[in-house]
């Protein structure tokens, strides 16, 4: 029966009696399981910062009506050119409406389909923005404001105002800060917007939007449904896009051309619109673990190196062990007991390390025009990468500790003694 208090207290007695040796150990335990709690957490959250970027700009579904030529020109349509070869140049696309036909009914229908998070309409115009003497070409997209707050990342690009303030102002308007910046415009003040066919509108400048993308902040804005509606003269069932955000993105592209076919209308799903982006994020995805990966064999390759020299410095006290009636086991035991002991106190020191680590990191000073309401660089703070962690360092310790004792354990103790 194996004593395991005899043990314990031998283990802990080598671990006080070398303390250099132990505090390497246990020190490269820390710093190894500390880097990689830090290395993990700061590079998946800025991954994930970087995909919730996309994520929350592109709606998942995107339906409006596209421009393009018909699929079959006049020529092929008649009887006597039907098995000809038809060479047609200058192709022009055919006269289409803007809006999309039944938008209200199609939005009903969305909404109640419990694959969808949810569904909200947009009016996009082309206008002119006034202000003085200057005048700046532009787009204005009317929106449910709080709709797209619940479903995208809006409010975190409103630098000055609130989406509440443009919903309770039908004549309000959240303007693109590169517009706000050439026209000398603040919040509170008045703007003039222009149709293409010269209809002007005054609007008050209930925020500043800033997405960080100058070719957009210099010309787009948002205003009310309604509002954009009335800017363009049209009747309130006026819809030329619908965005849609979904529970399961993995669906979008199936369901989009489901909906393309349904409703005759063109369906773009986040993939198509963003193609690089799965293959962007899979990479960074495999860099970080690659990273983290490495970072722990390279600590546990380390813990097997201290681990190793920490027995040859024990020969002696193996032999005169053996000498006294104890088993090969045991002294197997003694050694794994003392590696399990550093991979525990090293593991939990690396937790505290990586943990603290991680808390400066975050709130190190991050500033950028792309992002301008994020003021810290991102961390993610998962438990699984603590949980990690603490395993690999036990694991590790373990295996480390389990080849030098195997050796220890077949130690001649006569051999030792006599020194040969």
């Amino acid at each position: 029966m194996i004593n395991w208090k005899v043990i314990l207290n031998i283990a802990k007695t080598h671990l006080l009696t070398k303390m250099k040796s132990t505090v390497t150990a246990a020190l490269g335990v820390t710093f190894g399981i500390g880097a990689y709690i830090t290395m993990a957490g700061f590079m998946t959250g800025l991954n994930d910062l970087l995909d919730g970027l996309t994520l929350n700009r592109t709606p998942h579904i995107h339906l409006y009506n596209e421009i393009a030529p018909s699929e079959k020109q006049p020529v092929s349509l008649h009887a006597d050119f039907e098995n000809a070869f038809n060479v047609v140049h200058s192709i022009k696309p055919k006269q289409s409406q803007k809006k999309i036909h039944n938008a209200l009914p199609i939005l009903n229908y969305l909404k109640k389909n419990e694959a969808i998070k949810g569904a909200t309409p947009q009016v996009q115009a082309q206008i002119f923005y006034i202000s003085g003497s200057i005048e700046l070409g532009g787009n204005l997209i009317g929106v449910d404001i709080m709709e797209e707050v619940r479903l995208s990342n809006i409010r975190d690009y409103i630098v000055n105002g609130s989406p509440e303030a443009l919903k309770n102002n039908d004549n309000g308007i959240l303007l693109g800060a590169g517009l706000a910046e050439k026209m000398s415009l603040s919040v509170g003040e008045r703007v003039q917007v222009s149709t293409v066919e010269g209809a002007i509108f005054p609007l008050k400048i209930v925020g500043i939007y800033q997405s960080g993308l100058a070719e957009i902040d210099n010309i787009q804005s948002y205003v009310n449904l309604k509002t954009a509606q009335r800017i363009l003269g049209e009747a309130e069932n006026f819809i030329t896009d619908i965005n849609m955000k979904l529970f399961d993105i993995g669906a979008a592209p199936a369901m989009a051309k489901r909906l393309q076919r349904q409703f005759e209308v063109k369906a773009i799903d986040i993939n198509e619109a963003n193609a690089q982006f799965e293959t962007g994020s899979n990479i960074r995805n495999l860099i970080t673990y690659a990273v983290s990966i490495t970072l722990l064999i390279v600590a546990g390759f380390g813990i097997y190196n201290i681990l190793n020299m920490l027995i040859y410095e024990k020969m002696k006290d193996i032999a005169i062990l053996k000498a006294t009636g104890f088993s090969g086991r045991d002294v197997q035991l003694i050694f794994i007991s003392q590696a399990m002991i550093i991979g525990l106190l090293g593991g939990l020191l690396g937790l505290l390390v990586g943990f603290g680590l991680s808390v400066l990191i975050d709130n190190a000073p991050f500033e950028t025009e792309a992002l301008p309401t994020i003021k810290t660089y991102p961390i993610n703070y998962s438990p699984s990468y603590y949980a990690i962690g603490i395993i690999f360092a036990l694991i590790s310790t373990f295996v480390a500790g389990y080849l030098p004792a195997n050796k220890a354990k077949k130690i001649d103790p006569v051999r030792i003694i006599r020194g040969t």
